[in-house]
């Protein structure tokens, strides 16, 4: 124990978020079982380590982190490192890659059934489904979703400067006065092109290619996220780099189905398992007409965020893809996003329709007095045109 003792030690030391995530404050930290999923990237282990940091310290040994890449767990069940930290006086395990243990959920059923005391904050990929398919504890665990930096987080971590954030209806009923509130303090247009490029992912602090890491990263999601937790088979890996390329090089628009089948040589069906996987995994968004889902065919499919889109393909990125893949992965947190099949147009939550339009081309644009317009290439809005950048604050 005492090896794992100090390295928690020395993680938690070192650790050095940027800032404190929004996440922090949606999480019930009185239940006994967390589990907080999110793709790779997102800063999932610095979250834990912070949160000892804040809470413990370095040195107390109430509190534990523990990745269980560790070899350790090669010969150990989690259970009996559980009981061994309980009985030093242990209050908090905070476990990392809890996929890496084959019978992770029954283990941990069986430490929150022992061990009364004993909180358990652990983390998991995006695309595990912790309640749907785990019964042993889906009635006991807290699920929640670390998401990438939003463009609010982004300018605090840039700029020192921090806002709070907004619902969607504030943004939409009072957008004016919250965006002369934003410009008296800084200017997003100064900050919003690079977050688009290279401010979702925090690793863009790291002294490192953002581009060449952002491409490791999405390899990683593909072969470890999507292939060892989805259980398949390795042979399968090539066929999903390619659909996942011609999702990307195609992104914004309606995915031809049986082409993709014929390209990737599958069958339709495998096609759609894939591209769930795909979303599941934060590689990509999938939007449907009003009222459908998953296994009906998408109208669009666009990349998860404004970043891959210049990683994958940077030559070739269109302005207007990239501002409606930032207004799309912004509205997902909270909000389900719909387009009818052959329309401009979004359905957001069902009912309000929105459009992405290029405020220097709105004058030619026919308005529609029951939609809500996010513009770009403008700081300020006015009456329902809202400045895009603006749905990066709602978290």
């Amino acid at each position: 124990m005492e090896a794992f003792y100090r390295t928690h030690k020395y993680l938690v030391e070192h650790v050095n978020a940027p800032l404190r995530r929004y996440l922090n404050d949606e999480i019930d930290w009185s239940a006994r079982l967390i589990g907080i999923k999110g793709t790779r990237g997102v800063g999932k282990t610095t979250f834990l380590l912070q949160y000892a940091k804040d809470n413990y310290g370095p040195s107390n040994r109430h509190c534990l982190y523990v990745n269980l890449n560790n070899f350790y767990f090669q010969g150990h069940t989690l259970v009996e490192f559980a009981g061994r930290f309980v009985e030093d006086g242990g209050q908090v395990l905070l476990i990392d890659q809890v996929f890496k243990m084959p019978d992770w959920s029954l283990q941990l059923r069986q430490c929150y059934d022992m061990y009364p005391s004993l909180q358990i904050v652990f983390t998991g990929s995006s695309v595990m489904r912790l309640k749907e398919e785990n019964p042993e504890i889906g009635g006991i665990v807290k699920s929640y979703n670390l998401r990438g930096l939003s463009f609010r987080e982004y300018i605090a971590v840039q700029t020192g400067e921090y806002f709070p954030s907004y619902s969607l209806n504030d943004i939409i009923e009072n957008h004016e006065l919250i965006v002369r509130q934003v410009l008296t303090r800084v200017s997003p247009s100064v900050h919003f092109k690079n977050y688009l490029h290279h401010g979702f992912y925090p690793f863009f602090l790291e002294k490192r290619n953002y581009s060449e890491m952002l491409l490791k990263t999405m390899s990683m999601m593909i072969e470890v996220d999507i292939l060892v937790i989805k259980q398949i088979e390795l042979k399968y890996l090539t066929r999903i780099k390619k659909l996942f390329y011609d999702l990307a090089t195609n992104a914004g628009k309606a995915p031809n189905i049986s082409k993709l089948a014929l390209d990737v040589e599958t069958s339709r069906a495998t096609v759609m398992n894939y591209i769930k996987n795909l979303a599941d995994a934060r590689l990509i968004n999938i939007l449907h007409p009003v009222d459908e889902q998953y296994p009906k065919k998408p109208t669009k499919i666009t990349l998860h965020n404004s970043n891959l889109l210049y990683a994958i393909y940077p030559i070739n990125v269109e302005q207007q893809e990239v501002m409606e893949t930032f207004a799309i992965n912004s509205l997902w947190k909270d909000h389900k996003v719909s387009q009818p099949a052959h329309d401009k147009h979004y359905i957001i939550d069902g009912e309000t329709k929105a459009r992405i339009i290029d405020a220097k081309k709105i004058t030619k644009t026919r308005l529609d007095a029951n939609t809500v317009y996010f513009r770009y290439n403008s700081e300020v809005g006015a009456g329902s045109q809202i400045p895009i950048w603006l749905l990066g604050f709602l978290y």
